[in-house]
């Protein structure tokens, strides 16, 4: 099966003050790290970057476009480049540099084996509750919940045709589920945090240093 892949990298960095996906990480930007691993599981790339960056050439890439002002714009923007042949289209967030190529591989070997979509999952460690008006209305099952990451994979046309419903939703398994596909979870991994704030980029760079 041929895997393209969509990276996110469209973010205007308002919680984190700057465009983090071009912050430094190592010897090499925050993006270049995402779409390293990326290009090792797919046949194409392409990145959607802030559209005052779309005119820039980015190495390893096939195709740079301009993202829109939702996540799941700038997705739908991606897949639009992605060549119609593709059997497999992996979606990840600029935003994760760490994840590794063994775990591209997980999501994009579940889609091979039959499901409509992957995602990398890890369990919960802290108590989640429901709140209304600042009161708790309910304790959840901690050990019915995972905390979703990207690469996220999806079976090219399952992916395309939940998209074409113009959805909203934090990741693409949200429009793919809400479309009735079957997306099932993969062991996720503890580092492949999103970098949201200067903390959590000098995490990064501290693990980057003790590798």
């Amino acid at each position: 099966m041929s895997v393209w892949a969509v990276v996110v990298a469209a973010g205007t960095g308002v919680r984190f003050g700057s465009l983090k996906q071009y912050e430094q990480l190592g010897d090499r930007r925050v993006l270049d790290w995402a779409l390293e691993c990326t290009r090792a599981v797919a046949d194409g790339v392409v990145l959607v970057v802030p559209p005052e960056r779309a005119g820039e050439s980015e190495p390893g890439v096939d195709a740079v476009i301009a993202g829109a002002d939702t996540r799941a714009g700038s997705v739908r923007a991606g897949l639009a480049a992605v060549p119609h042949e593709a059997e497999v289209v992996v979606v990840h967030d600029a935003a994760r540099p760490l994840a590794s190529v063994a775990l591209f591989e997980r999501v994009v070997d579940a889609v091979r084996a039959g499901a409509d979509g992957a995602v990398p999952g890890v369990q919960v460690a802290d108590t989640v509750k429901v709140v209304e008006d600042g009161q708790v209305v309910e304790t959840l099952d901690r050990a019915r919940l995972v905390a979703v990451q990207t690469p996220q994979a999806f079976a090219a046309g399952v992916l395309r045709r939940a998209h074409e419903q113009a959805g909203e939703g934090t990741d693409c398994a949200a429009l793919v589920e809400a479309a009735g596909g079957r997306v099932v979870v993969v062991p996720g991994e503890e580092a492949n945090a999103k970098i949201t704030s200067q903390h959590d980029l000098q995490v990064a760079r501290s693990l980057i240093d003790e590798a």
